[in-house]
Formats: C-alpha cells, structure tokens, sequence
C-alpha cells in the first residue's frame, strides 16, 4: 500500500503548512477539515490537515499521533476561506483556521457549567484590599475592583475580559483568600430574555424605496452566482425590515442567513425583531459560556438553525445552503479584529458570499468610503432609502458654536444653555433626551497648575482618566490604576487639579443642572457583565430615565419613539487625531447618534456642541448629507493617495528597548524599500506611533500604500526577511487598518 501524507496547519505565526505521514490505522480517518494530534518540535500539539497526498520530497516525516473530534469540524468552504484570509492578511494558515472555530467547539465543551468567581470578603473591605493590592498586583486589585462593582455572578473567563487580565491573575486573588472560585450552571443568554409582542411577528408592508431595495436583493438571489448590494439608507429608513423580508424569502427557498451587527448593536431589542419572524435563530455574541457556543455551533451546521445573529465571529458560522449574508452598520470599527488574524469581517463577507454564491448586503446611514466608492463604481449595487418610513422628518440638527458661548455664573462650562434649555423643556413634556459623549470616566487630565506636573500611566505614553466613583485614576490602556496624590510629587504643593470631561463628570454635571431628574448612564464602566446593558435599557425605555448619557454605545440600535433630542457634547474631540480616517468616524458617529432622535410622531432635534462648526464634517452632518461629506473627503484621500484609492498595510513594531524597536524599524524599512521602486508601492515611515508605549512597549510603525492589494503582499514579503527573530520584540502586519493610533 503506497504512503500516504497530510498537510496540517499548526496555530503557529509560520506561513507554512507541515507535512506527516498517515498511520496505516488512521487511513481513512485523517481527512481535509479533521483535526488531528501531532508531535512538533518534542512536544504533541493540535492542528488542522488541510490537505492529503501520496509522495513528499521531505526526507524524514513524523507520523501522525491520533484524530480529534468525531468528524472534520471544517469544511470544504470553510478551507478555501480561510486560506483566503491567510494569504490576504498575511497570517499563517492555522491562525485562520484557529478563529473560525469557536474555542468551545475545539474543547468540546459540553455542558453550560462553568467556574464562577465571588467576591470573599466583606464590601466594606473591598476598598482598602485594592488598595493593598495596586502596588505590588495592580492588575489583581483592578480585577478585583471590577468584581465588586457587577450586579451578578460572574464567570472567570467574563471577569478576565472585563477586568483586562488572565484567568490566571484571577487564580492568584482565589489564593490570597480575596475570591472564591466555585463551579455552577451559567443562566441562558440574556440576549434572548426579551420576547417579541404579537404585532412584531407581522411583516409591515414595504415602502417605495424599501421595496425596490429588496428586488434588488431578490434579484440576485434567484439568478444565483451571488453579487453584493449596498443599502444605502438614512437612520429610520427601515433597513431592518428589508433585510427581515430578503431573509423570509431565502429560507422560503431552502437557504440560510447570516446577520453581522456591531458589538454594540447585538442587543435584545435587536435579536427579538429577528426571532419575532423566524422560529430557529441562533445568536453569536462575546458574552456567551463555551458550552452555549457549542451547542450554537453544532445545531448551525447540522442546519436546525434559518438565520444566524451575531457580531464579527459569527461570519465562521458552519451555515449550509447559505444564501444571504447580511453586514448591518457595515462602517462599524468592531467588525476588524485587533488581533492575528487581523480580518476585516465585512470584506470576509464579501468573499465568502462569493465563494458560497450567496447574496451579500451591506447596510448603512453613513457606508464606509470604501463600500461607497465600489457601490458608485458599479461593483457593488446601490439600493438607497434616502427617506425616513412612513413620511418622518429627519431631525433638524443645530450646531452650537462653543467659542461664542457665554457662561453665567452658577451655570455648565460644559453644557451649552441652549442644550440645557432644550432638555428642560423636553422634561415639560415628559418626553426624553440622549446626551452622547465619547469619553468615559470623571476627568480626563490630572495635573499641578503651579509645576505643570501631569499624573501619566508608568506604562503608556497617555494621561491616566480619573474615575470618580471608584477614586482612582485609570490608564484606558493597560488598566493601570492609582490613587490621585492629594500633593503634586514634584513641587509638594497642593495645586493638584483634573480637568476635562468624561461621561461620569456629565452625568454629575447634569444632575447639578437638573436636580432631581433621574438620568441613566450607559457606558463601558456601568454596562460591565451579563444583562447589564439590557438593564439601562429596559430602564429607559419604560421611562425610569429621563436622560441617558452615555458614549458610542447609544449612537447606534437603539430606537425609542420618546426621545426627541439628542445632545452631542464635544463633537469634534477625534477630528484632528493623526489618522486619514478620523473625519469619517466623526461624521459617521455625528450622524448616527443624531439618528437616535424623531424615530416616533413626535419628531426630533439634534443638537450638536463643536469648536469647529465650519469644519465639513460638522456641516455635511448637520444637513444629512453623506453624499457631500463624501464627495470632499474622496478628494483629500484622492490627492493623498490613500485608501479608498489605494490598498493599505500597516506593520508595527513593538518591544522593550526603545532603540532596538526603532533600528528593527528601520531594518526593515530598508529592506521593502529596496523593493518597492519596482512595484509601485509608496511607504511612509518608519516613525513612532501616535501612542509610543503601551504596557511597557515602545512601538514604531510604518504604512504601506499600493495600488492592488498584490502590491502591498510584495513589499510585506519584501521586508520580511528583516523582522526580528526571537521574543523580544513583536511585529503585526495589518491588512486595511481601521485605526492608525
């Protein structure tokens, strides 16, 4: 009987596959899409066989150890993806592989019992234990910190992910007797807590615009072959209901659906409109226990499940007989993955629809210019609802000058008089009022005013933001926390101040302004943990809250008939950040919080505090006009010559030797610039990042730009002789990067 050998991709940051020889008692079980179990390099690990033959040119060739699973867990489809986002992110094979199956699928997990952590000491202590802990252990006191403010049980894998730390720092707190860790069954997914009323369940017949938005969508969905459509429709268009009624007809015909949503967006109010029309859902979301993703996972591809819900993973899901995929809020930052792979899940929409020959649309107030430069192009099609349903008017939107304002005595230096005036009589008419500001926590500068000592993270090259409620300064970075010295530790006077605003300073300074008003606050500090964003919201929408302050989390999903203002506090705070994105975030969220007003009969104002009313981003939002914020941010990226009229690569450097991390820079710097006469690539760099050091990393970066995306392949191939070999310093290449901070 001839050889027979495998290729098996291994979770490694090496662009290559590995070749073993099958056992002759594994014939027949290792097959494409099976995971088996391998030895590599004196130690057995886990991988993926992508592929079989029967001769190799290998010299010497280990034998395969053994098969995992009861089957192959990837299949065919999910292969040729996946290799796809290993050549163009420029990852290994396994990296891909490794994010589209859910770690709980890869554990088989089968049951929702799960370890969970409580505090084990009395809350009257808990202050002076994070205390004791910040010198020596501060990401266990801040860990600990966080347990103490979360309403409910939680998990030890939730509380490392929002207290920013391993399970492992955890463990330790269990040690030193500050927690318990017990074993118990996880309460079902709060997502799914909400049931849909009996009007929901009824699809509303279609409006003009919404109508033929859909015959686009059912167009190409019955001549087959796929084909994206860009929905390009104002907030309150009813995006929503054409993706519902696109999604009945393709389960009418036998197909599946996926559904991506922002993180931000994946809440009930959004999952109860979709399990109102289809009784087989399945949601897909960061908070849920391994075991429930599992059982998610395994009834998705055994084709129980019409349409699946979720956030950025959820483009993995094991569908069969896909036949739409649909990328709501596609402009959302939340759908790039900050870690390898670094992929885009809109784009990995795009090719995977391709592949599968599914229907893909994409749905925005406010497309990102690379979708709307392709849509005008005629490489996508362009389905737009230019007008609210039934007839609404969009929100008058005001922008108010903060250089002009006056401020009274007794009065906000924050809040314009013209807002608070708005609010108040919003109030007269029991009606309510969203106030966005896009920066958590109580100040956002400590400094003495006599020395201009400033109290930044030891780790990070930023200003520490001061939390008010927990009485400590925290790094939005690393989570480093520290007491506010009562004395500048320079100059020893007591000249110590904080300035700037967060959302925990405007809620207070609202309360100041509006006593006796109740005003929630919706922001990554007070939503922390399981049920807690839906909490706010249930809390609002039955009116407990008259105003809600909060950040990004209530610019976008959100859809109360009350609410008929929306104030914007420091609208232009990103404007000038040191990114060729940041006008388009700005005008982007402008407009989507904007959109959270006059969704009802009553109608709706949005008022907008700026220093720069005169700036295009703020105009063009003020009049709901995408199309001429785009027309002139397209000329600035044309002239730049950046995306959307090139590809672009970002590589970071990182490591703990500032010199070192700046010569590797230039290393390899020197290396793609040897190369890139020839192809036409253009590179800017090296040169420190805008944030230098992050947890104690130095970080130097360099930006590739290039006509075709094979260009930017070239020059990453170019320069990677010279990346450093070894631990000590780190490099990411980042395809099509969303942040250049």
């Amino acid at each position: 009987m001839p050889d027979l050998y495998a290729d098996i991709a291994l979770n490694l940051a090496v662009d290559q596959t590995f070749t073993y020889q099958v056992p002759e008692g594994l014939r027949g079980e290792v097959v494409p899409g099976r995971r088996v179990r391998a030895p590599f390099r004196g130690r057995a690990v886990d991988g993926y066989c992508v592929g079989l033959s029967d001769a190799t040119e290998l010299d010497r060739v280990l034998d395969i150890e053994g098969v995992l699973d009861d089957g192959p867990l990837i299949s065919a489809e999910m292969l040729e993806l996946t290799r796809w986002i290993a050549d163009y992110y420029c990852c290994s094979w396994g990296q891909a592989l490794e994010a589209a199956l859910p770690g709980g699928v890869r554990r088989a997990i089968r049951h929702r019992m799960q370890t969970v952590v409580r505090p084990a000491v009395e809350p009257d202590r808990v202050a002076d234990e994070v205390e004791a802990l910040e010198d020596r252990s501060p990401k266990q006191a801040h860990a600990l910190h966080v347990l103490s403010t979360l309403e409910h049980t939680a998990t030890l894998q939730e509380l490392a992910g929002l207290a920013d730390c391993s399970t492992a720092t955890i463990r330790a707190l269990a040690k030193k007797g500050l927690v318990v860790l017990g074993r118990e069954e996880v309460d079902d997914d709060p997502l799914l807590s909400v049931e849909p009323s009996e009007s929901e369940t009824v699809a509303p017949e279609l409006e003009p615009a919404q109508d033929s938005a859909l015959r686009r969508i059912l167009g190409l969905h019955r001549r087959g072959g796929g084909g994206v459509v860009l929905v390009h429709g104002v907030t309150g268009s009813g995006k929503t209901e054409v993706y519902l009624q696109a999604i009945d007809r393709v389960v009418a015909d036998g197909g599946g659906a996926i559904v991506l949503v922002p993180e931000i967006s994946l809440t009930p109010q959004t999952v109860r409109r979709f399990r109102a029309r289809f009784e087989h859902i399945a949601v897909l979301h960061s908070n849920l226990t391994e075991g429930r993703r599992r059982e998610q996972w395994h009834a998705i591809q055994s084709g129980e499940v019409q349409v699946v819900v979720g956030a950025r993973s959820a483009i993995f899901a094991p569908m069969p007989n896909l036949g739409l995929i649909v990328v709501d809020e596609e402009d959302g930052t939340s759908f790039k993955q900050d870690q390898a792979p670094r992929y885009h899940a809109r784009d990995v929409a795009v090719v995977r629809g391709h592949k599968a020959g599914a229907v893909v649309v994409l749905g925005s107030a406010t497309p990102a210019l690379e979708s709307y430069r392709n849509a005008r192009q005629g490489k996508y099609e362009l389905a737009r609802l230019p007008g609210r349903v039934q007839g609404r008017p969009m929100p008058k939107v005001e922008l108010v000058d903060m250089r002009k304002q006056s401020f009274v005595p007794g009065g906000s230096r924050f809040l314009s008089q013209r807002l608070l005036g708005l609010i108040a009589n919003r109030l007269s008419r029991d009606e309510q009022s969203i106030v966005f500001l896009n920066r958590r926590g109580f100040s956002t500068y400590v400094f003495c005013t006599r020395c201009g000592w400033a109290l930044k993270c030891s780790h990070c090259d930023v200003s520490m933001t001061y939390h008010r409620r927990a009485d400590r300064a925290m790094c939005h970075h690393c989570g480093l926390r520290a007491r506010v010295p009562a004395r500048c530790p320079d100059c020893k006077s007591d000249a110590v101040k904080s300035i700037g605003l967060g959302t925990e300073k405007l809620e207070a300074e609202l309360a100041r302004q509006l006593p006796d008003v109740p005003i929630g606050r919706m922001d990554s500090d007070t939503v922390r943990g399981r049920g807690a964003h839906q909490r706010v919201l249930d809390a609002f929408g039955s009116g407990r809250f008259k105003v809600l302050v909060g950040t990004q989390m209530v610019a976008k999903g959100l859809d109360f008939p009350n609410v008929t203002l929306v104030g914007v506090v420091n609208a232009d705070t990103a404007l000038h950040l040191p990114d060729f994105r940041a006008g388009e975030r700005t005008h982007q969220l402008v407009s989507q919080v904007a959109g959270r007003t006059g969704r009802g009969p009553k109608g709706g104002l949005v008022v907008v505090q700026t220093w720069q009313p005169e700036h295009y981003t703020m105009q063009t939002a003020a009049g709901h006009d995408y199309a001429g914020f785009a027309k002139t941010e397209l000329e600035h990226r044309r002239q730049l010559g950046f995306p959307p009229f090139s590809r672009a690569a970002r590589i970071v450097i990182d490591g703990e030797v500032p010199g070192e991390v700046k010569q590797a820079a230039y290393d390899i710097a020197g290396a793609i610039k040897e190369q890139s006469g020839p192809t036409g690539g253009v590179l800017h760099g090296p040169m420190p990042c805008p944030i230098e050091r992050i947890k104690n990393r130095h970080r130097h970066h360099i930006l590739l730009l290039g006509g075709k995306s094979g260009v930017i392949r070239a020059m990453i191939a170019a320069g990677r002789p010279a990346f450093p070999a070894g631990r000590r310093m780190r490099v990411a290449v980042d395809i099509d990067p969303v942040s250049m901070l």
